[in-house]
């Protein structure tokens, strides 16, 4: 199963290339808005282009203020974490 995902500013190249290598699609957000936009602004972005967002931007964690019934999906990830399991993270995202 193909994910779309939009990376935010802060997502790295590799962490972009390995989804792509597992047949995802990712839109780069400096692709469509200026990096320094607002998180509303993000994540309006994702909800119009159809897409998960995916970012280090830990505010994305705050369902409270991002309901998860209201958006595709988000995944505010911890740069320390990611960078130890993110191959298990990526072998996850499509079982």
């Amino acid at each position: 199963m193909s994910l779309r995902f939009l990376a935010d500013h802060c997502i790295s190249r590799s962490i972009i290339q390995s989804l792509e290598n597992e047949g995802h699609t990712v839109y780069r957000l400096k692709d469509h808005i200026p990096a320094d936009s607002p998180d509303k602004e993000v994540i309006l972005k994702a909800q119009g282009l159809d897409t998960i967002l995916i970012s280090l931007d830990g505010d994305f964690a705050d369902i409270v203020r991002y309901p998860p019934d209201y958006y595709k999906g988000i995944f505010a990830l911890n740069y320390e974490i990611i960078q130890k399991s993110f191959p298990s993270f990526l072998r996850g995202l499509t079982r």
